[in-house]
């Protein structure tokens, strides 16, 4: 596990570690339950710098735009006030994590923790010009996260250990396309 140096003007952002997304779940992630174990030490270690904690959240509602029976790509998952939409009961977050709640609009799906949340805005608000991020999935809302953080201007840091892809070519492609983005890729190999 990589160690990390968190700084003044750095943020954590988790994306999406929710019960849908690990092993049991109605779109599991092979290993996402292994990502809610990597990252408790980086909550607790931001937590112990003074660095805020933002986990964002799919919140959809019944019938949303994402789900196959709408014509959409996926089952469906993260349905409001549902078991599977709940964090993982592993995850330590800490008492004063900021909630990202998105994939709440009936028009549209918004897989990036950025997509018209003000998270951009807040992050600017609390002097943050640095993102480290982990969750799930890499090759969806994890990489939507990190390149528009990148658009949004952040220096952005993906933690490799605390991410998992949908599949594994999906997730080489993500990984270009954020380290073509500028994304800086933390941990192993």
């Amino acid at each position: 596990m990589p160690e990390i140096d968190f700084q003044d003007g750095d943020a954590l952002i988790l994306v999406d570690l929710q019960n849908d997304f690990c092993p049991g779940g109605a779109l599991p992630i092979e290993g996402g339950h292994e990502v809610v174990e990597t990252v408790n030490p980086w909550i607790e270690a931001a937590t112990m710098a003074g660095i805020p904690v933002f986990a964002s959240r799919d919140w959809h509602p019944e019938g949303h735009i994402s789900f196959e029976a709408q014509g959409g790509t996926w089952p469906p998952h993260c349905l409001q006030d549902s078991r599977g939409a709940a964090f993982h009961p592993r995850l330590r977050l800490p008492d004063g994590v900021i909630k990202v709640t998105k994939g709440t609009r009936f028009d549209q799906d918004q897989n990036s923790a950025f997509d018209q949340t003000g998270l951009a805005d807040e992050l600017r608000r609390r002097g943050i010009s640095r993102i480290w991020i982990a969750g799930l999935a890499q090759d969806v809302c994890v990489a939507a996260t990190a390149l528009d953080g990148r658009r949004e201007g952040f220096e952005v840091l993906l933690m490799k250990d605390g991410t998992r892809p949908v599949t594994p070519a999906g997730g080489q492609e993500s990984m270009d396309a954020m380290q073509n983005a500028g994304v800086q890729v933390i941990g192993s190999d």
